[in-house]
């Protein structure tokens, strides 16, 4: 039997269009009954925010065939059949290897890709007019076992402070989990690596402000009770759900952008799918004016400098990534045997 299928009439800038979407009725959050149709009438309600913050650039889809609870895979590539109002730019990843990846800049390529059972949404921080240059600096504050969110709002308006004294303006989102989001928009003026040392920069001076709260460690083993502040998702082809993005968790929660005064005693699970088309009525886009004043990078390059002037040098990188200079033994510490490597973090030879 042939599955269900329905057409969605979408209201894009330049006119609309039909996209057709199978198995409405299928639910993609089984704890709360929210089926692909209701995803696809989320996305339109919040188009225009999410195209604001995700629309234009990079961006890898987390599919989900079977909706929440099944495996997921990321999908960055435009598959077979692809329509032509999906847009797509070439990208380079870190490897060199070149490819081209989904741009999504309607409502209906919004609506396509829940067609295609996407459920979380990945930007990159750079746009797809210049796709080596960020316009966002990123940095993700991650409640380590012990700490909770509140935690991470403790941490956020300390960042929220030293990114101040470096020039810039920070911007909050819940994660739709445990987490915290701190944006501030930036020109494009440097490419990822600078981008990362400036993220480094503001990650060691917050830590320094709160040493017993935040940590800047890499491994696992290392960093207590405390908020990680993850400086790798500052990398090229590192990403985290977009603002407005749903989240692939049993309670159908959204990575909300928010007002810094809102966020003591925030409780973000009550941002569901369910629930931000009405905070968006009631409150409007917190990020809405987020690209009117970009900064730059400057003062935090000029930390970094500083701080490898003084022994702070380069920090680890995902391990996906080649080896990159000045890049410490990815091995954890406590496995690490100092006979083993050489001066240059590079494995020993064997003799």
């Amino acid at each position: 039997m042939a599955s269900e299928r329905v057409t969605v009439t979408v209201a894009d800038t330049d006119g609309e269009r039909d996209v057709v979407l199978s198995s409405p009725n299928r639910v993609v959050w089984p704890d709360v009954g929210i089926t692909k149709a209701e995803l696809a009438e989320y996305v339109q309600r919040v188009s225009v925010p999410f195209l604001s913050a995700n629309g234009g650039r990079p961006v890898s889809l987390e599919r989900f065939r079977d909706g929440v609870g099944s495996d997921g895979f990321f999908s960055k590539n435009p598959p077979k059949g692809t329509p032509d109002y999906v847009d797509a730019v070439t990208v380079t990843y870190n490897s060199g290897r070149q490819h081209p990846q989904l741009v999504l800049n309607r409502a209906s390529a919004v609506v396509w890709a829940v067609q295609m059972n996407t459920i979380v949404f990945h930007p990159w921080a750079s746009l797809a007019a210049d796709a080596d240059n960020p316009i966002e600096l990123r940095i993700d504050l991650d409640p380590q076992p012990g700490t909770d969110f509140a935690d991470a709002v403790r941490a956020a308006h300390v960042l929220r402070e030293v990114l101040q004294e470096a020039g810039l303006e920070a911007f909050a989102k819940t994660s739709g989990n445990r987490g915290l989001h701190v944006f501030a928009p930036i020109e494009p003026a440097h490419e990822f690596l600078d981008v990362r040392h400036a993220v480094i920069a503001a990650g060691r001076e917050l830590e320094r402000r709160m040493p017993e709260q935040v940590t800047m460690n890499w491994w696992k083993e290392e960093r207590g009770e405390r908020i990680f502040v993850d400086f790798n998702q500052a990398n090229r082809d590192r990403t985290m759900a977009g603002a407005y993005s749903p989240r692939a968790l049993p309670a159908a929660t959204v990575s909300t952008p928010v007002h810094w005064e809102e966020l003591d005693g925030l409780d973000p699970t009550r941002f569901t799918v369910r629930s931000i088309p009405q905070r968006l009525d009631d409150v409007g886009d917190p990020w809405a004016p987020m690209q009117d004043a970009p900064g730059r990078i400057d003062t935090l390059l000029e930390w970094w400098a500083r701080d490898v002037e003084n022994g702070l040098g380069e920090l680890s990188f995902p391990p996906e990534f080649p080896k990159m200079p000045g890049e410490p033994p990815r091995v954890q510490p406590s496995k690490k045997v100092a006979a083993n490597w050489d001066d240059d973090a590079t494995p020993a030879e064997k003799s």
